[in-house]
């Protein structure tokens, strides 16, 4: 598995490249935040792990751009403990966000958690001759058409609207991940939680009534939504 480790501090890079290195992955290392994005432009990972305070582009910062261009996993690793912090952090997109001083075998445990849940990065990178992929999501019996924003159920085109759309994407390209409705908030309508709640409540209702499947998307009370595919 190869890992893009974002650090500043070359004494906690050197150290968590050998021991990533011992347990069998090919780790390579970025100082700064610009680094890691030119890295993510040319080569394919599987894993991010990012720091936040580095000296030339906030670690936020650095997380909000890679996810508007990718879906590859990013852990955020850092010392800033604070719930805003935390929550900022996933909002954006990252995936999982560990607090400095961690034990290395939970941040081992967690990067092997996000990578099995997540569409592999190799799937965001163009093949050659700069085509774009028609990428499409089989969700039991829901169909997604990324590139064309197509939706079937049964076959049968089904007409969303752009957010029902957006919002039916986010969840299914990681089914049976739970999504908390503020992070939903945070990549639909690019706003935060205060007042949007009943919005997404009323898009949701409307999603699982157009797709004629309301088992599919599936409430976690308390935290959010996940797809629920059929069990096969």
């Amino acid at each position: 598995m190869r890992l893009l480790l974002v650090e500043d501090d070359e004494h906690v890079a050197a150290a968590l490249v050998a021991v990533l290195g011992r347990h069998g992955f090919e780790v390579v290392h970025a100082s700064g935040g610009e680094e890691a994005l030119g890295l993510l432009r040319e080569r394919s990972f599987e894993v991010v792990l990012l720091d936040l305070g580095l000296p030339d582009v906030d670690g936020f910062e650095v997380c909000g751009r890679i996810r508007r261009a990718s879906s590859v996993p990013v852990i955020m690793v850092t010392a800033r403990a604070d719930v805003r912090s935390r929550i900022h952090g996933l909002n954006l997109g990252a995936d999982d966000y560990v607090v400095k001083p961690y034990d290395t075998g939970e941040l081992l445990a967690r990067i092997h958690a996000v990578s099995r849940r997540t569409v592999p990065a190799e799937a965001d990178a163009p093949p050659a001759g700069g085509a774009v992929p028609d990428r499409v999501l089989a969700l039991g019996p829901v169909t997604v058409e990324l590139s064309t924003r197509r939706v079937s159920v049964d076959g049968q085109q089904v007409s969303l609207t752009r957010k029902e759309f957006d919002l039916l994407a986010l969840l299914g390209q990681r089914p049976g991940v739970v999504f908390r409705r503020e992070q939903i908030i945070s990549d639909v309508w690019q706003t935060n939680w205060e007042g949007t709640g009943r919005t997404l409540e009323v898009h949701v209702a409307s999603l699982r009534a157009k797709l004629r499947r309301p088992e599919l998307v599936e409430t976690v009370r308390g935290v959010g939504y996940r797809l629920a595919l059929p069990a096969a």
